[in-house]
């Protein structure tokens, strides 16, 4: 499970790098600009909920050791 969290916020990080490259610093807030900047968003929030997941996932471990 570790190694498919890795990935995917491997992929997440490769989608913002990707989204920002496609940003026009000129006009941000249209065309494909404003798409990059979604995909900028969206990106984050799956890093967020894939760090949560895995700290659930420690805390979880830790509690099944004490019992």
């Amino acid at each position: 499970m570790k190694i498919l969290i890795n990935i995917l916020v491997f992929l997440a990080v490769a989608l913002i790098i990707f989204n920002i490259s496609m940003l026009d610093f000129k006009d941000p807030f249209h065309g494909d600009s404003a798409v990059a900047f979604i995909g900028i968003a969206a990106s984050l929030c799956a890093i967020l909920i894939l760090l949560i997941f895995r700290m659930s996932k420690k805390i979880e471990e830790k509690m099944n050791d004490r019992q």
